[in-house]
């Protein structure tokens, strides 16, 4: 199997305003066909980091390479193999959603008989066809927030910088955005750098996430080893009947026991052993059970952890 080249990479990125340092030696990459977040409280650098990174505003310091050309000296090379989807939609509200996207084409020198072949391909895809001929004011949000996509995905694009990509939108549109994200790595092998104040969001989606805190990376990993990162796990098991309760209790730890739910509460660090030798042990001594449930830590608590570590 062919390894999974880095698309990003990025070492030693250094930014600052004055006397103000916004990004203070900043490594990460991006491998190709998957989806990386990058979190943040406001003010930690994220938008910096884009910036950057999509050649809007330059480094002090760094070495970064996008889709293999050096960002200070290719600059061109790399905006060919970038685009970017801001949280506001770069859509023009007074065309039609067929007209935004034949602009790009042509911004993109398709050519007539490419362009069309295209917009017709984007607007089958991102469920726009009905709606093709209308102008794009009258879509719903979701609607806006597809066509946007399609519209950087006209130039086939290798990265795409996603700000915010479901912002406003209701649960529905939200998970259609999410599928949509998902066919764009697995179909077309596109990359992803995810922005985003949706916690939930970066965990559904992202294969790894970095944590930015006052312009330095504190935590990287795919959503599960964050989690590990941090306490709170734990293990709830409802009794079915009060005897089972009082006899797991005085096994299982009776400070952590709740005598009017019939529950026993067991510290989990998210390994499968503690589970299993409980099971066991409820099994061996034929304790009835009415429920166990497995409570994890989620990124709302890495985030919270980690960036007040941070701040300390």
């Amino acid at each position: 199997m062919t390894a999974m080249r880095d698309f990003v990479e990025v070492r030693g990125l250094r930014k600052s305003y004055g006397a103000h340092r916004v990004l203070d030696g900043v490594d990460l990459a991006v491998p190709q066909g998957t989806v990386f977040s990058l979190l943040g409280p406001n003010g930690a650098g994220k938008t910096t980091v884009v910036q950057i990174l999509s050649t809007l505003i330059k480094a002090d310091a760094g070495e970064i390479r996008v889709a293999g050309h050096d960002l200070a000296e290719e600059p061109d090379e790399v905006r060919a193999a970038i685009g970017v989807t801001g949280q506001f939609s770069a859509v023009d509200g007074l065309l039609t959603g067929e007209e935004n996207l034949r602009l790009m084409a042509d911004l993109l020198h398709l050519g007539r008989a490419g362009g069309r072949t295209r917009v017709r391909e984007l607007l089958e895809r991102f469920d726009l066809t009905e709606a093709a001929r209308r102008p794009a004011l009258t879509y719903s949000g979701g609607m806006r927030r597809r066509l946007d996509l399609a519209m950087t995905m006209v130039g086939t694009p290798g990265l795409i910088f996603l700000d915010e990509p479901t912002t406003g939108l209701d649960p529905r549109s939200r998970r259609t955005m999410w599928q949509i994200v998902r066919d764009l790595v697995r179909r077309d092998g596109v990359s992803i750098f995810l922005t985003t104040q949706y916690l939930e969001e970066a965990d559904e989606l992202a294969d790894r996430v970095a944590l930015l805190s006052r312009g330095r990376l504190v935590a990287e990993g795919s959503p599960e080893e964050l989690k590990r990162m941090v306490p709170g796990g734990h293990i709830v098991v409802r009794f079915a009947d009060p005897d089972g309760y009082r006899r797991a209790a005085g096994r299982l730890g009776a400070g952590s026991a709740d005598d009017a739910a019939l529950t026993v509460q067991i510290p989990h660090s998210g390994g499968v052993g503690a589970l299993r030798t409980l099971l066991e042990w409820l099994d061996t001594h034929a304790v009835e059970v009415a429920e166990v449930s497995l409570h994890t830590p989620d990124l709302d608590d890495v985030f919270l952890a980690l960036t007040q570590e941070s701040s300390r």
